[in-house]
């Protein structure tokens, strides 16, 4: 009889697989309905702050039920892997599909979708021509003095980017470009990236930093129809288009390294990045592909689809997140 109820929990622990996420997507929701009806694994989804996620996770222990850590930015999955807590992705599909780029160190997490960080600027107070070209280096000239705007140096979107600078241009370099950018704030980091992009459709500023897919939400009237009209507004500069590309970013995923349920994490990786699921989750979440033949969302693609990527390793950022952190602070990047 005890070996009989060994066998039925294995039978219903096989059958499972536990998400932590911090993806706040109402779209995430139908992916996984969807993966639990073509392969019979359910689904459990513990989600919350990154932070909070990860603290669980450490206090869990060995004894932790979660099989994948599920989040945007890789900063954030660095801290996780710095904590020793995933293990190396096998899945063959994976390495075979998902750029080294877009990949952890020792494969222990990868990209599932991309996003850009740009400049957005309204081109009734800024002609085209002002900012052809763009680099994110023009943002410290002197002549976008009191315009830009941009979320605060605890933002880990904008210590990634910095850490991006730090290897495209060396520490030296992009201490000085952060303490003349901070010289040129509009106003002192407030708010998310939306908030930037409507400070410039309002004419508050005249160039803000976000990420590509905060247009795309807006665009879709899903954000209200005051971030639709200030959307509109605004035009999107993919920068660096003349030398090393704009900067990308990732949503990502590893397995953990205690999972209880690895075959099922690897079959719900493999899910997240095949041609069907890809298009239907970055049609919703207004990211990019990490497949090179899946289009961007109508809203997206409106804004260019050739534009050149930024080719160093994401895993960078989160090497370089303490020298980004503290370069920031002594810049007077609040």
């Amino acid at each position: 009889m005890i070996l009989l109820f060994s066998f039925f929990i294995d039978l219903v622990i096989a059958d499972e697989v536990n998400v932590y996420t911090s993806r706040h997507y109402d779209s995430d929701d139908a992916l996984y309905e969807e993966f639990t009806e073509e392969t019979g694994i359910k689904v459990n989804i513990i989600s919350g702050k990154g932070s909070a996620l990860l603290q669980r996770l450490k206090a869990e222990g060995k004894n932790s039920p979660a099989d994948i850590f599920f989040t945007v930015d890789a900063g954030n999955l660095w801290k996780v892997q710095k904590e020793g807590l995933f293990q190396s992705i096998q899945s063959e599909k994976v390495l075979a599909e998902v750029p080294e780029n877009l990949r952890g160190p020792n494969d222990e997490w990868t990209a599932i979708a991309k996003r850009a960080r740009v400049i957005f600027y309204n081109p009734e107070n800024v002609s085209d021509e002002l900012v052809e070209n763009f680099n994110y280096e023009d943002l410290a000239d002197q002549k976008w003095s009191k315009r830009v705007v941009i979320r605060s140096s605890n933002n880990m979107y904008n210590q990634s980017l910095v850490a991006s600078l730090i290897k495209n241009i060396g520490k030296e370099a992009t201490e000085k470009w952060a303490t003349k950018l901070v010289g040129n704030f509009a106003r002192k980091p407030q708010g998310n990236d939306r908030s930037q992009i409507i400070a410039v459709a309002n004419g508050e500023a005249d160039l803000a930093v976000a990420n590509s897919y905060y247009i795309g939400i807006m665009l879709s009237g899903s954000a209200g129809q005051e971030q639709l009209e200030a959307a509109r507004k605004v035009k999107m500069i993919f920068p660096n288009q003349k030398n090393r590309g704009a900067h990308i970013n990732i949503s990502g995923a590893g397995i953990l390294k205690n999972a209880p349920n690895k075959d099922n994490a690897n079959s719900f990786i493999e899910f997240l990045i095949s041609k069907r699921v890809q298009k239907y989750m970055i049609d919703k979440s207004y990211e990019y592909s990490v497949l090179e033949d899946v289009a961007p969302s109508a809203e997206i693609a409106g804004f260019g689809t050739n534009f050149k990527e930024d080719q160093i390793s994401v895993r960078s950022f989160g090497e370089l997140n303490p020298s980004a952190v503290k370069l920031m602070d002594r810049s007077g990047w609040k």
